[in-house]
């Protein structure tokens, strides 16, 4: 009874409202920014991988481990069996879908880190703290609903954040090397734990490692498949556009189920408008809020347009979305089967190492999320308790069944994107004010470089 009630509000939680609501807000804040995603991309990305990174401005870390923090929690196994889920339930049209929620999510995103920077403050250890429920307290004067977005991020961190992901890890390593998942389990929690002592310099050392390391293993692999079968795009592309408007889903519903499972997984994707990314954001070593929050839109435009692009593409190319069980999906294993059918022997080590590199990475910038909301609530002395119950967490993740998991941290994921969306809308008036003093400032700066070049 307990799992169906879970499972109800989780399909209530994430139904068509809340997805239009996710979107909507992107699309509001896409046009109240004129477009800014689009126009602004490549200064954003030279901003984030430029080898000049900003050391002197006050924060923790870089620009460039920030985003890497942040990719780490949002590029998991969602951009592998999520987006299979996607594309099972949806067909080839829901990968369009996913496109569309990127699109606008990066405005979502960019909205986020600005308001995470500006509100952000310094807590007792000397460390920054900033996030949906500083910008909240200190930009709507709702301390209370701060306090919700706290609770519901520091609950989902141990679901989507945790267990589901060191479960996904203990799976792909059993399948594809023979180990008893309570090994890897332990083996986990152990790597965990010691990242996680060394805090957010820790974990932004560790992600601007092995993000770049992961996503482009990742990447490389479904970009060699997508080369070998070049005469195989024009179709693919022709069925994921053709049915993102026609409406053909296997899970029935006509075009709404389409557009549902394509909006869903993207948002579960590349976690816009949760409200998780900009309490890595805040920790950026940055001049302007402005600035930083260029560089966490990428974050988007990498997890999805990239990254999840590869999933859905090798997915629909192999055409093995097609006549699926949809009571038992198996969609990670789906997807090593797509990569398996392209490159044999070799497909199959692919996914699964990417699995377990998406998990660990997740796991541990999610830890760094769940944390700075515990301190929110709870102050900074609470911090090593959080970490330690964390930790355990990872190993108990390995060894359970997770269907009551999945739908408790769906619930919280989808609670924690309400105050989180409230909070862009009711401070849109501040996002849009930041973000014209950082282009007035750009404007000097190029002024000034300008008259040296001169």
């Amino acid at each position: 009874m307990f799992n169906d009630l879970i499972g109800k509000i989780s399909d209530f939680v994430w139904g068509p409202p809340m997805l239009i609501l996710i979107v909507g807000t992107g699309l509001f804040l896409t046009i109240r920014l004129k477009f800014l995603q689009f126009h602004q991309l490549p200064y954003a990305l030279k901003l984030a991988f430029s080898k000049d990174q900003d050391h002197s401005s006050e924060g923790d870390i870089s620009h460039f481990a920030a985003l890497m923090t942040a990719l780490a929690a949002t590029i998991g196994t969602g951009n592998i069996a999520g987006v299979a889920t996607a594309v099972i339930f949806g067909g080839p049209g829901a990968v369009f879908w996913m496109w569309m929620t990127a699109l606008f999510g990066m405005a979502t995103k960019y909205s986020e880190a600005i308001l995470a920077v500006k509100y952000r403050t310094v807590d007792a250890r000397g460390e920054m703290a900033g996030g949906p429920m500083y910008y909240i307290e200190k930009g709507l004067g709702w301390k209370w609903l701060g306090i919700l977005f706290a609770i519901f991020a520091s609950i989902a961190a141990f679901g989507i954040g945790n267990m589901v992901q060191s479960n996904s890890v203990a799976y792909a390593v059993k399948e594809s090397m023979g180990v008893t998942p309570w090994v890897t389990g332990l083996i986990l929690a152990l790597f965990t734990g010691f990242v996680l002592l060394g805090g957010i310099q820790s974990i932004g050392k560790v992600s601007s490692f092995l993000v770049p390391v992961m996503a482009l293993f990742y990447v490389a692999g479904g970009i060699i498949i997508i080369l070998m079968n070049l005469d195989k795009v024009p179709e693919t592309l022709i069925l994921i556009f053709g049915n993102a408007f026609s409406g053909k889903a296997a899970a029935g519903g006509a075009l709404g189920t389409v557009i549902r499972y394509g909006v869903a997984r993207g948002v579960f994707s590349n976690e816009a408008g949760l409200g998780s990314a900009p309490i890595a954001a805040a920790a950026a070593k940055t001049d302007m809020p402005g600035r930083q929050a260029l560089v966490s839109m990428t974050g988007t435009f990498l997890d999805t347009i990239v990254v999840a692009s590869i999933t859905g593409l090798v997915l629909v190319m192999s055409g093995l979305y097609s006549g699926v069980d949809l009571k038992n999906p198996q969609a990670a294993e789906i997807t090593v089967r797509a990569f398996e059918m392209f490159l044999p022997h070799i497909g199959q080590w692919i996914v699964s190492i990417g699995i377990i590199l998406f998990a660990y990475s997740t796991i541990i910038g999610w830890a760094y999320y769940g944390e700075k909301s515990f301190e929110y609530l709870f102050g900074t002395k609470s911090i090593f308790f959080y970490r330690l119950i964390f930790t355990i967490a990872v190993f108990v993740g390995t060894t359970i069944e997770l269907n009551t998991v999945w739908d408790i941290a769906d619930v919280m994921n989808g609670m924690m994107a309400i105050p989180n969306l409230i909070g862009l809308i009711g401070l849109s008036g501040v996002i849009v004010a930041e973000t014209k003093r950082f282009q007035e400032q750009r404007r000097i700066e190029r002024q000034k470089q300008n008259s040296i070049l001169g």
